[in-house]
């Protein structure tokens, strides 16, 4: 039993420490070895436990998916709203990828790797039926269909990604992720247009070709 418990120990800090490599280094900068050194463990420790650097990495993708489904599990229960939970979970996302070093491992290799399920597909699906329900209960305006919602929160999570690497060692900052998505956020449900513009891109017009003449009026 203390040998079985020693080992589960052992294998639950290789894949931490994993992550920490792995969300650092990406997959292609990372080695066994340096894992074993940063766990603490020999090299044999780690092959014991796994037998290859693609089944140490899938290890921390299952970690990080299972942080991220328990979180989705949460809001979605404790929702007052289809459109609030919407958010609410925008914003979790955030946190998870903000203070959850497997969270944010699972996202760099799923993102590095094309195998495996990729981390978007655990949550976009729920978020997806959310805002039908919340279109279907009138929480959307007209001009905001579900599948444009889908599409602005699946931005604001890689946005929230992409600023939190762009912060090293800004973790818990008095503005991180979480902050910044919980300001746009209260943009987003308020609008931005006070004239009524729909904020639709204008396109840029072809440049002539030889001999073109253009017309006037």
């Amino acid at each position: 039993m203390v040998k079985q418990e020693r080992a589960v120990r052992t294998r639950a800090g290789l894949v931490r420490s994993a992550a920490a490599e792995f969300d650092r280094d990406g997959y292609a900068g990372t080695s066994l070895s340096r894992i074993s050194k940063a766990a603490g463990v020999s090299i044999g420790a780690v092959t014991f436990h796994f037998a290859s650097k693609a089944d140490l990495a899938e290890a921390v993708r299952e970690e990080g998916h299972a942080v991220t489904q328990a979180a989705l599990k949460r809001v979605t229960e404790e929702r007052t709203s289809a459109l609030r939970a919407v958010v609410d979970l925008t914003v979790e996302l955030a946190r998870l990828m903000e203070r959850e070093v497997l969270v944010r491992a699972s996202v760099r290799l799923a993102r590095e790797l094309a195998e495996g399920a990729s981390w978007s597909g655990i949550w976009l699906p729920t978020v997806r039926d959310l805002l039908d329900e919340a279109h279907r209960a009138g929480q959307l305006r007209d001009g905001a269909p579900p599948e444009d919602v889908t599409t602005l929160v699946e931005y604001l999570a890689g946005g929230a990604e992409t600023s939190l690497r762009g912060r090293p060692g800004a973790e818990g900052g008095p503005e991180g992720p979480v902050d910044q998505l919980n300001r746009v956020w209260r943009v987003a449900l308020a609008g931005v247009s006070a004239t009524g513009d729909t904020g639709e891109a204008h396109t840029t017009p072809k440049p002539r070709q030889a001999g073109e003449t253009g017309r006037a009026g």
